[in-house]
Order: C-alpha cells, then sequence, then structure tokens
C-alpha cells in the first residue's frame, strides 16, 4: 500500500457470534482483572470506540485485528441485548487491517498525570461518584482517591508537573501546605535549583520549606505528648495525605507541652519511687560522657536472693519459656522471681541518689537511676550505700559555654566535614569498609551499616553547605510509590554501567560514614585533607546567638588581637548580645566589615580557620 492508495474500509453491525480473534492483532497477553473492570465500564458508559476487523475469504466472520481487550471484554456482556451486535470498522484488505493494528497500539498514549487528575478533579466537582470515575478510567477506587488528593492544587504546580518539571512525589508533597503564596515560592526556589544544576528540590525539601516547624506524629514529642494535651494547648494538626501521618504544626507549643510533661513525670517518679530527686532532660538520650561531666556517682540496685525453692522453680518455669509453652500465669510467675533476681534500690540509697528522665525515641519515659550529685557523694560514701572514689580528685574545669544541644550540632558538621572530604576518595572508603566487615576493628565501626541514619545535617542549616552528593538522593523514575515494577526498574539501574553504579555505592557508603575523632578518625582525616571551615562558618544563627555574652567579649577581642580595655572590645562589651552575634557573624561573612576592621593577614587566617572548642 503507498500513501496514495485510498484505504477502503466500511462500517457494519456484526452479531458477536461472527466476530474472533485475528491472529493480526499484536495483543496476546492480557490481564483477566484488566479484562472484568474494561467489562464494566463498557456495560456502564457503552462501546465507546469501534472494534477494526477483517473479513474473512468467505465473507462470514470477522477477524478483530484492533480492540482484542474489547472483545474479549464484550464476550463477559452476552447476557446483555446491547452488546449482542458490535459496530465494526470492516476492511477486506489485509495490509489495511495490519495497518489497523499496528497503528492503534503503536499510537496510543496514557493520559498524563497532570491531565488525568484535573479530569477527575472536575468529574468530582459534577458529583460524580469515585466508584464511577474509577469504572469510567478503569482503574481503582484508592487510584482515583490518590489524584483527588492532587486535583485542588494551585494551577501553577498542575503545570509544572505537566512539563515534567516536577515529579509526581514531588507534587504530592505540595499538598502539605496551607498557604498557597508559600506553594508558589517553593516551587519557584525549586525552579531556581534546577537552573543552576543543582537538581532542584527533594519531596523532603519541599515538605520542610512548606511546614518548617513540623514534626511528624511519629516524632517521640507527639508520640509523648498525645494529640489531645497537644491541642488543648492550642496547637494545630496538620496532615500528609500521601505518607498518611500527622503533623504537629505548632513546634513551640509541642516542646512547651513536652517539657511541662517530662518535668510533671520527673516528679512523680521522684516522689512515687523515693528519690532524694528526680530531674527531666529533653534529650531523647544521654551522652556517652554524661556521667564523667557531672561528676555522678552511681548505685546499683541490690541483688536478691532466691530461695532454693524459687530457684528451682525459676528453672522449670525459664525452660517452659523458651520451649514457648508458658502460660500467662507462669510467664507473670517467671517476671516476678526475675525481679527479685535483679534486686532493687535500698531506701538508704534512695536517700541520697536520684534518677534523670528522658524520652526515648519510642515516645516512652527512660529512667537512669541511682545517680549520686557531686554535692551528695560525702554523705553517700559515710553511709556506706557508695565506694570512695579510687582517683584523685581533680580541679573542676570551668564550665563549657557550648550548650549539650550547641555539641551535638558541632559534632554533626564534623562528620558531614570528614565524609564531604572521603567523597574524594572511592578507594579509601572501599578499603575502610573492607576492614570493618573483617572483623578487625571488633565492636568499633566505621560506617553506620545499619537500620539507622548518621546525622550530618545541625538543626540549623546556615553557613553549612555540604556536596549536594550528600544530599541530593538519586533522581526518582516517577511513577506511583505504592506500586512499582522492582525488575524493570533494576533491569534499567544496571544498564547504566559499572562506574556508574560505583559512583553511587561511593556516594551513599560515604554518607553512612561514622567515625568516632579517636585514633582512626584524625588519621582519615589527614589522608583526605578534611576541612570542616570548607562546609561550615559559624553564623549568628547557627553558633553565635547560641552561647552566652562573655564567651563572645573573649572571642571578639582573641580575633582582633584587642586588650580589655582597648576602646573597639569595652565599646563591643556594652552591646547586647543578639547584637554582639551579629557583629561576628559580620566579621566572619562580611569581607568589607574585615576590609573596614583593617585586619591583618596573620587575623584573616585565624578569622578563616577559626572552629569552636572541641571541634577539628
Amino acid at each position: 500500500m503507498t500513501k496514495q492508495t485510498a484505504i477502503t474500509a466500511t462500517v457494519e453491525s456484526i452479531p458477536f457470534a461472527d466476530l474472533y480473534l485475528s491472529d493480526i492483532n499484536p495483543r496476546s497477553v492480557v490481564s483477566e482483572a484488566g479484562i472484568e473492570a474494561l467489562a464494566k465500564n463498557i456495560a456502564k458508559v457503552g462501546l465507546v470506540q469501534n472494534l477494526a476487523g477483517l473479513r474473512d475469504a468467505k465473507g462470514k466472520k470477522i477477524g478483530v485485528v484492533a480492540g482484542g481487550r474489547r472483545l474479549r471484554a464484550l464476550a463477559l456482556l452476552q447476557d446483555d441485548p446491547r452488546f449482542q451486535t458490535i459496530t465494526v470498522q470492516v476492511t477486506e484488505d489485509e495490509e489495511t487491517a495490519r495497518l489497523w493494528a499496528t497503528s492503534e497500539n503503536s499510537q496510543r498514549a496514557a493520559l498524563h498525570p497532570a491531565d488525568e487528575i484535573r479530569d477527575y478533579g472536575a468529574m468530582a466537582g459534577r458529583k460524580i461518584a469515585v466508584a464511577d470515575i474509577a469504572l469510567a478510567y478503569g482503574v481503582t477506587e484508592k487510584h482515583v482517591y490518590r489524584r483527588l488528593a492532587l486535583a485542588n492544587l494551585p494551577d501553577a504546580v498542575l503545570d509544572a508537573l505537566k512539563t515534567d518539571e516536577i515529579s509526581l512525589g514531588q507534587a504530592a508533597a505540595f499538598t502539605v501546605a496551607d498557604d498557597e503564596s508559600i506553594i508558589f515560592e517553593t516551587l519557584e526556589k525549586h525552579r531556581a535549583d534546577v537552573t543552576k544544576g543543582w537538581g532542584g528540590l527533594t519531596e523532603y525539601q519541599i515538605k520542610t520549606m512548606l511546614k518548617p516547624n513540623s514534626v511528624k506524629g511519629s516524632d517521640r514529642r507527639a508520640i509523648f505528648v498525645g494529640v489531645d494535651a497537644y491541642k488543648e494547648a492550642g496547637g494545630r494538626i496538620g496532615g500528609d495525605l500521601f505518607a498518611d501521618e500527622t503533623l504537629f504544626d505548632d513546634l513551640d507549643i509541642l516542646d512547651a507541652v513536652f517539657a511541662e510533661r517530662i518535668e510533671a513525670a520527673a516528679s512523680q517518679i521522684a516522689s512515687e519511687k523515693g528519690w532524694k530527686w528526680a530531674e527531666a532532660t529533653t534529650d531523647a538520650y544521654l551522652s556517652w560522657d554524661f556521667m564523667e561531666r557531672n561528676k555522678f556517682g552511681r548505685l546499683y540496685p541490690v541483688e536478691g536472693i532466691l530461695t532454693e525453692e524459687e530457684a528451682e522453680r525459676y528453672d522449670e518455669l525459664a525452660d517452659l519459656a523458651n520451649g514457648d509453652v508458658l502460660d500467662e500465669d507462669g510467664q507473670a510467675e517467671l517476671e516476678a522471681l526475675e525481679a527479685k533476681l535483679e534486686g532493687d534500690f535500698t531506701d538508704e540509697q534512695k536517700a541520697h541518689a536520684g534518677a534523670i528522665v528522658t524520652v526515648n525515641q519510642e515516645g516512652k519515659i527512660s529512667v537512669t537511676a541511682g545517680l549520686v550529685r557531686k554535692e551528695d557523694r560525702k554523705a553517700a560514701e559515710d553511709a556506706g550505700v557508695l565506694e570512695p572514689s579510687r582517683h584523685k580528685p581533680t580541679v573542676d574545669a570551668p564550665k563549657s559555654p557550648i550548650s549539650e544541644k550547641l555539641r551535638s550540632d558541632l559534632r554533626r558538621v564534623e562528620t558531614g566535614a570528614r565524609q564531604n572530604a572521603l567523597l574524594d576518595d572511592p578507594k579509601l572508603a572501599l578499603h575502610l569498609l573492607a576492614f570493618q566487615l573483617s572483623g578487625k576493628m571488633g565492636y568499633a565501626h566505621a560506617f553506620g551499616i545499619r537500620t539507622d541514619d548518621v546525622p550530618n545535617m545541625p538543626e540549623t542549616e546556615t553557613g553549612y553547605t555540604l556536596d549536594k552528593r550528600l544530599t541530593t538522593p538519586e533522581k526518582d523514575s516517577g511513577g506511583s510509590m505504592w506500586d512499582r515494577d522492582h525488575a524493570k526498574d533494576f533491569a534499567t539501574f544496571r544498564r547504566r554501567g559499572d562506574k556508574k553504579i560505583m559512583e553511587v555505592l561511593h556516594r551513599y557508603l560515604v554518607s553512612l560514614l561514622t567515625l568516632p575523632n579517636g585514633d582512626l578518625g584524625p588519621m582519615i582525616d589527614k589522608m583526605v585533607n578534611r576541612d570542616t571551615r570548607s562546609v561550615w562558618t559559624p553564623t549568628a544563627e547557627n553558633f553565635f546567638s547560641r552561647v552566652g555574652g562573655p564567651y563572645l567579649n573573649e572571642l571578639w577581642r582573641d580575633l582582633l588581637d584587642l586588650a580589655e580595655d582597648h576602646p573597639t572590645a569595652t565599646t563591643f562589651a556594652k552591646l547586647k548580645k543578639g547584637e554582639k552575634a551579629e557583629k561576628l557573624d559580620d566579621l566572619f561573612n562580611d569581607a568589607e566589615t574585615r576590609t573596614a576592621l583593617g585586619l591583618t593577614e596573620a587575623q584573616e587566617a585565624r578569622i578563616a580557620a577559626w572552629l569552636p572548642e572541641g571541634m577539628e
């Protein structure tokens, strides 16, 4: 057939019994569930598109070359008189039939998600039921609900989805917003980042920009406080429809209620358990050096002693428990014996000691008990409940101006700097991995190859910039987050080649780096030339406003080589803390300020290399 040849065809009403699936039809594999859904659709809205077929040599039967799924669905509807005679476009020319068969399948294109969302929204606006929308499109009701959740997004977001500026997952992230103006600002920020070659905002970054002060309902503070207490205090609840999670939108209120409730819990524990004191901390856990820094003495429960009869019973119950044949009464009896064996603190111990109360990551109270404060140590030793220290007394160091929370942020900065430097040496990263996996590090580890994350982002990100390979995840292939073809995606991933795959491995391996400072950390730092200041610069927000005024005074004098009575130093000392923080911010981040102060090369170098105490 040439382009000039006329295509001869007629549209005829053909009894269904005279139709069959032609061998020319290219679609040989179909989903039975899909055929049933299509049959329901046809029964509801009719046969919208005609079948196309080739008349056989005898002229009686029509082989369907285009519309095989519709033909199969119509076979399920033969009890309905409406579908016992079918409208078919018929040709007697085999080449024309083959052209129809190829053309229909090759030209078929799925509706773009943005158009689908808008159409679903329009249909819902006309009061068409979700079940009917699902039937019309041949999809599940769950699919329709997910699309409708996006239908109220501003046109600008749906337009960006239509032009593939954002993925479906990124569009879903915009649904958490309450303020349309912030949506537009976030979308423009995403576009600006793409223009700069930074890859745009991730779904997480979009949600964070839209609700920067929100926390998930899975946050330990939210779990501990509970929705009712939070709302009673005036807190607002939002939600992420696609993550099926509750968002606590007022962080200040949540923190205030959290602090109030954990203080109340500490008071209750002190009263009910008979401790001399109980102190609450809003931290999730106590740091490894908490006991040493606070000079606590430690008491331990007095172990219980089981009678001979109880010991025999304990062994009997433990054997039953190991065999999973212990009933509830037996389990309760076993736990009572275990509690007696483990022992408890005595009243005399409690008279000299106290407890620190925290809320763990599961939102549950955690108590570290039996702690003797420095001022109570002598009395505890005299009472015989605490052994005298065998260490020589040391002169107490002055309390650090850097809070534990700030120090935690600075440790994260150090971790990020080390990771940043190691990005340039993939072979070294692999050597470290082999070193750990071979068991040569004992219980220590070089990488956080576990189910937890390795924090490298401080709470305040100003002045902190990591290589985008540590902050920008792999570009998502798009599509549903619930239903993916993993085999196809993996095959696509493998086609990028060994070199690219090794780059991905190196990138994510480095993001798990969690070396302690110890001796190995500094060794690696030297090998990769780690430079913490290359990724972090102190600012008013991330550091100076978070330490005390006297510390800022001393830092100002030290950096500028000023005597304590120098006018520049005394003028600075009279400023409010916020003003001091801003002036130091300018000193570190504004070249014109340093020029105006007439700094020497040595002073410039000192500022460029300066790090808070304890950082490297």
